[in-house]
């Protein structure tokens, strides 16, 4: 079989780190195409990877022979570029949030599906081993009826990860639309619905800035969560924690999940009769050191498309765990606990 070929739009620190690296190392595919509106950038990932450069996605688009897109840009091109790159007859990978509106979301969702092509979103944190791990767990009925969660994902900022430091997209409202609540936490809402196999139904939110001079956009978010059989739980979302914090805890009836909640062990289940499990299965993947060589999201989106399957994390998926961030904006604006 021929490999399938790729072309990255956006040449920052998300296609540096994560897109290029784990396609390169993907051996049914090949990066045929970058494109940045900074030449430079563009021209450097190309002869890295010995690619084509562009500086125009639709040139790209009609110029290259792509089977493949990633879309690694701010916020506010992702839902036009993928739905460009899918009525093109190419198959999406789109970081997240997916779209900065539920409209957007579900025009991509409809591209794709009127296209026949395969739209993924990039929530790697559904294949960190630990919470692989306590799907399995909560989904056996190793822990009983789930009562309650408490999820946070913080680090000091975008400004020591963005290829652009302090001026960084992510600060800006009009590129960004939203902020520590848009970067971390939606990957945390969909963690938490990828956990517990449910939707939220409710939230009641606090979306604040004030942590991050010249920005326009929150940097610290609290949220309760409600699902639709009456788990009720908090999520943080923060850009003022000086170290990064990934973890979560589920209380159970049967026991409590620690996940990536410890130093030495990303998952420790703490049992009601006293007995306690730890579990060594690999730190999480993180900006600092020492974290997974690999999220995992090129390898599913890869397999999906050359075995024919449904993407793990297909548009619908993205769509309900964008709808959360966009309640959660919702409440925090109206001080109203908001529905959907």
């Amino acid at each position: 079989m021929s490999k399938l070929k790729v072309g990255v739009v956006g040449c920052g620190s998300i296609a540096r780190y994560r897109h290029l690296p784990e396609y390169a190392a993907n051996d049914q595919v090949e990066i045929v195409a970058v494109c940045d509106i900074v030449e430079d950038r563009a021209k450097e990932m190309a002869e890295q990877y010995g690619a084509n450069a562009y500086t125009d996605y639709k040139t790209m688009l009609s110029e290259a022979e792509l089977d493949i897109v990633s879309v690694c840009t701010p916020n506010y091109l992702h839902a036009s570029i993928s739905i460009d790159a899918l009525n093109a007859g190419k198959h999406v990978l789109c970081e997240k949030p997916m779209a900065t509106s539920e409209e957007d979301a579900l025009a991509m969702i409809e591209a794709a599906n009127s296209n026949n092509k395969k739209l993924m979103i990039a929530h790697n944190q559904r294949f960190v081993p630990s919470h692989v791990k306590a799907r399995e767990l909560i989904e056996s009925g190793e822990v009983g009826k789930i009562y309650s969660f408490r999820t946070a994902f913080g680090h000091p900022g975008p400004e020591g990860w963005s290829i652009d430091g302090k001026g960084s997209w992510f600060f800006r409202k009009e590129e960004a639309f939203i902020g520590a609540m848009g970067d971390l936490g939606v990957h945390k809402t969909d963690l938490m619905r990828y956990l517990l196999g449910e939707d939220f139904v409710e939230v009641g939110a606090f979306v604040e800035s004030g942590a991050k001079e010249n920005s326009t956009v929150d940097d610290n978010a609290v949220c309760v969560l409600k699902s639709e059989s009456g788990i009720v739980g908090t999520l943080a979302a923060s850009w003022a924690y000086q170290k990064e914090d990934n973890s979560t805890v589920i209380y159970g009836e049967k026991g409590v999940l620690r996940l990536e909640d410890d130093p030495e062990y990303s998952l420790i289940v703490h049992y009601r009769n006293g007995e306690t499990k730890n579990y060594e299965l690999g730190k999480i993947q993180s900006n600092d050191e020492g974290g997974q060589n690999s999220t995992r999201v090129i390898e599913n989106f890869v397999n999906s498309i050359v075995n024919n399957t449904k993407p793990p994390i297909n548009g619908e998926e993205g769509m309900k765990s964008l709808k959360v961030v966009l309640a959660a904006l919702e409440s925090s604006e109206t001080k109203q606990i908001v529905q959907f």
